[in-house]
Parts: structure tokens; C-alpha cells; sequence
């Protein structure tokens, strides 16, 4: 063999060697390229999982504080109404004492008065629990103070007597009626 065929067979041998090492190095660039895109996506994925989570949580606490803010404003006056009551309850009593007297103009401008308090206290959201004897008595609405023995055999377990009214703010009760109930 020649020099020259000798050259040119080690040329192509460094050729071949060449495109070898090229093809080597594309194919394992290839194979990093994809394990970091598998991971780009698997982080991708963590983080929407995360901000998903993240805003799911943002919208729970925007409801629950508004949710809050909203009760918050409708017991704000829940202190000052259930310091009337005690008031409400005299007038109440004073009401039957002055119509048992012969006085008109003062029962009149008693009742003006009661009236004008009532509807206060009816206009900021206190509306009076409606209980009368006989109605069946339950734990959860009202406040036993004592049991007598029924005078009748239809008012066992049922509500004899009511001895102080019961009021409600909104949907929450601020006072339970008390009441006597029949064994």
C-alpha cells in the first residue's frame, strides 16, 4: 500500500471515527436534553400544583372573612339590644300596671313611648319569640326555670306558663324564654 492510500484510509477511519463521536455526542445530548425536559415539566407541574392549592386556599379565607365580616355586622348590637331587654321587660310590666288605671291621657303617652322603644329595637333587628301556653316545650328554644305538675293531661311535657319573653337578633337567639313546663 502507498502512502497515500494509507492517508486516506486513516483519514476515513478519522472520519468515521468523527461522525461516531458526533452521532455519540448528539445522541446523548438528546437523551440529556429529554431527562431535563422531563424534569422542567415535573417541576412545572409541582408548581401549578402548588399555586392551585395556594389560590384555593386564598378563595376559602375571602369567603370565610366575608362570611365573618357579614355575622360581625349583624351582631354588632347584640351587647347593647340585650342590655334593653331588662328594660323592655319593666316597660312591659309598667304597661299592664297603667291601663289598670283610669288615667287615658297617661296610659296614652305611656304607650307612645313603649311603642317608639319597641320599634327601635324591631328596626335593628330584635324581633320577640312568640311562646304561649301549651306549646310543646324544646330544650334548644327554650330555658325551663321549673316543672309543675300539669293541670291538665294535654299539657304534660308542653309549656304552663311563660314567665319571661324571648328575643332572637337576626337568626341567633339572645334571650331564651323562660318557661314553666308540666310533668
Amino acid at each position: 500500500m502507498s502512502k497515500k492510500n494509507k492517508q486516506s484510509e486513516d483519514v476515513k477511519d478519522q472520519d468515521e471515527l468523527l461522525e461516531t463521536t458526533v452521532e455519540e455526542t448528539v445522541e446523548d445530548t438528546q437523551a440529556v436534553d429529554e431527562d431535563k425536559e422531563t424534569q422542567y415539566k415535573e417541576e412545572l407541574e409541582k408548581e401549578k400544583d402548588k399555586f392551585l392549592r395556594l389560590f384555593a386556599e386564598f378563595e376559602n379565607y375571602k369567603r370565610r372573612t366575608s362570611k365573618e365580616r357579614l355575622e360581625l355586622f349583624k351582631t354588632a348590637s347584640q351587647d347593647v339590644l340585650s342590655s334593653m331587654l331588662p328594660v323592655m321587660d319593666d316597660f312591659d310590666r309598667a304597661m299592664k300596671e297603667i291601663e289598670k288605671s283610669e288615667d287615658e291621657n297617661l296610659s296614652k303617652g305611656v304607650a307612645l313611648i313603649h311603642n317608639k322603644l319597641r320599634e327601635t329595637l324591631v328596626s335593628k333587628g330584635l324581633t320577640e319569640m312568640n311562646v304561649a301556653a301549651g306549646d310543646t316545650f324544646d330544650a334548644d328554644e327554650h330555658e325551663a326555670i321549673t316543672q309543675i305538675p300539669a293541670p291538665t293531661a294535654d299539657l304534660k311535657g308542653k309549656i304552663v306558663d311563660v314567665v319571661e319573653k324571648g328575643y332572637k337578633l337576626g337568626d341567633r337567639i339572645i334571650r331564651f324564654p323562660k318557661v314553666v313546663t308540666g310533668q
